[in-house]
C-alpha cells in the first residue's frame, strides 16, 4: 500500500496530550452539516482547522464550472496551517463533505502554542514535509495520466476510516456516503465519462457495486490488487 503510505498515519496530536489539552482549550469547536463551506479562495488565513470528525475536501474553482480537489482531510488531520502561519490569504477552498466536527484556532493562540511546545512545532515541521512529497507524488501520477489507479486510490480513501485491521479490507465496504460520478471525477482530476467506464470495469471485475449512487467495494485489498 506504498501509494497509501499519506492515509496511514496516526492522528497529529499522537504523544502530544499535554498539547492536546491546551489545543482543545484554546479553539473553538465546530459544528458542520454535509456540504458546508468552511473557507474560500482569498480569504484571510487567521485560523487552522483540526478535524475531530468527518471529511474535508480542499478544491478549487474555475470558471468553466470545473472544481478540481488537490486534497482529502480526515478525522486527526489539521489543515490550513500554511495560510495561517504567515497569514497568507486562502489558495483554495473547504468543504465538508460529510458531517464533521472540527476545531478552529486562531493565528495568534496558535503561534503561541508552537513557541511553547517544541515537540508540537516539530510536528507541524513534519507535516508539512509530508505534504510536500504527497503534492510530488499527485504530480507525477497527474503527468502519467494513471486515471484508473487514481480513480481507485480515491475509493478507497473514502472508506479508509472504516478499514482499520487486515480482516477488514478483505470484506464488503459501502462508502459512507452517497457520491456522484462528477464529485468523483473531481477527486480523481478527470471526466466524467472516464469514471462512468471504470466504475463499469470495476463492476465487471467483481470489485464494486453501484446502487442509488451508493458505491460498496466489495473487497478494498482486491481493488488496491487489481493489477
Amino acid at each position: 500500500m506504498d501509494n497509501l503510505w499519506h492515509l496511514q498515519g496516526e492522528d497529529f496530536f499522537t504523544g502530544l496530550e499535554r498539547e492536546r489539552e491546551l489545543f482543545l482549550q484554546r479553539a473553538t469547536k465546530l459544528r458542520l452539516q454535509k456540504n458546508d463551506i468552511i473557507f474560500n479562495e482569498a480569504d484571510p488565513g487567521e485560523s487552522c482547522f483540526y478535524i475531530a470528525s468527518g471529511l474535508v475536501r480542499i478544491f478549487s474553482m474555475h470558471g468553466s464550472g470545473k472544481e478540481p480537489v488537490f486534497f482529502l482531510r480526515r478525522a486527526g488531520e489539521f489543515f490550513g496551517i500554511s495560510e495561517v502561519l504567515e497569514g497568507y490569504p486562502r489558495k483554495a477552498n473547504a468543504q465538508s463533505l460529510t458531517p464533521a466536527v472540527l476545531y478552529r484556532i486562531g493565528r495568534k493562540d496558535f503561534d503561541a502554542l508552537l513557541r511553547e511546545s517544541y515537540p508540537l512545532a516539530r510536528r507541524v515541521i513534519s507535516l508539512l514535509g509530508c505534504r510536500i512529497r504527497h503534492l510530488g507524488d499527485t504530480i507525477r501520477d497527474l503527468m502519467a495520466c494513471n486515471v484508473e489507479d487514481r480513480l481507485a486510490n480515491v475509493l478507497i480513501t473514502l472508506a479508509f476510516d472504516m478499514l482499520p485491521d487486515a480482516e477488514s479490507w478483505q470484506r464488503e465496504i459501502q462508502l459512507p456516503m452517497r457520491v456522484s460520478q462528477e464529485h468523483l471525477a473531481q477527486l480523481a482530476g478527470t471526466t466524467q465519462p472516464t469514471v462512468s467506464e471504470l466504475l463499469k470495469k470495476f463492476q465487471r471485475l467483481g470489485l464494486i457495486r453501484v446502487e442509488h449512487r451508493r458505491i460498496t467495494l466489495l473487497s478494498p485489498q482486491a481493488l488496491l490488487d487489481r493489477r
